[in-house]
């Protein structure tokens, strides 16, 4: 009888032992898939749209005339002039239509006037005779 009421009595407080702590090595198998589940959204998810962010800030301060642009909200056009001291690119979106837009909407550089749009240069015929 007296186990009986010794066991009611006895919070389970009582019953861990006294050193489990978070550095012991049950402690530590225990935060290690959090850290785990950390490390890989990391470099899964957060680290390639940071990279992609910074290509996007990259191309967006080297804007020239020429590029072709897409907006956020979808218009693509090309960059017809980048005012330095301004955060707006007149883009024209159809023949003679030309709008100002932030240089914050647009959504991505399509092609670049630095790089060619055809990376193959033509063949020169061959001279005959």
């Amino acid at each position: 009888m007296p186990s009986i009421i010794n066991d009611l009595l006895t919070t389970p407080a009582h019953a861990q032992s006294a050193g489990g702590g978070l550095l012991s090595g049950d402690g530590i198998m225990a935060v290690l898939p959090y850290v785990a589940m950390f490390a890989i959204f990391y470099f899964l998810l957060i680290r390639p749209q940071q990279v992609k962010q910074k290509q996007l800030r990259n191309q967006l301060a080297s804007l020239r005339r020429g590029d072709r642009v897409l907006t956020a909200g979808g218009i693509i056009g090309v960059v017809q002039k980048v005012q330095a001291e301004s955060n707006e690119v007149e883009v024209e979106i159809a023949p003679g239509v030309r709008v100002n837009v932030l240089r914050d909407t647009i959504g991505s550089v399509i092609t670049s006037a630095g790089t060619p749009a055809n990376d193959s240069t033509p063949d020169k015929p061959a001279k005959n005779g």
